[in-house]
């Protein structure tokens, strides 16, 4: 399983939270710094489009973990929730291709 990592106490709004997944998954200099944007980039994860750092391989997956998610949380209830809605998304999309879901978000 591959893994990034998003210091919830860091991410205070939807700036630093999009600054911060540019940063940790590796999203390329076009990333527009938005949800569309992020869920974009998060749909092909086993594809070669360069959207990400990661490849995943087949039944792969990539486990998004957000520390400090409590301080996330109070800094930015919205954002969280919102996040976890577009992660289940994705899965729902990758299965709609017939493939394994390849996110999970845990938070710490």
């Amino acid at each position: 399983m591959a893994t990034a990592q998003l210091n919830g106490a860091a991410i205070l709004d939807a700036a630093s939270f999009h600054a911060a997944c540019k940063a940790a998954l590796g999203f390329p200099d076009s990333y527009g710094n938005t949800m569309d944007a992020w869920i974009d980039c998060l749909s092909y994860l086993r594809d070669d489009d360069n959207m990400s750092k990661f490849k995943l391989k087949p039944n792969e997956v990539l486990e998004i973990v957000i520390t400090d998610s409590a301080a996330l949380t109070a800094a930015a209830p919205d954002l969280l929730e919102e996040v976890s809605y577009c992660v289940a998304g994705i899965n729902d999309r990758y299965d709609d291709y017939g493939e394994k879901p390849a996110l999970k978000l845990t938070l710490k």
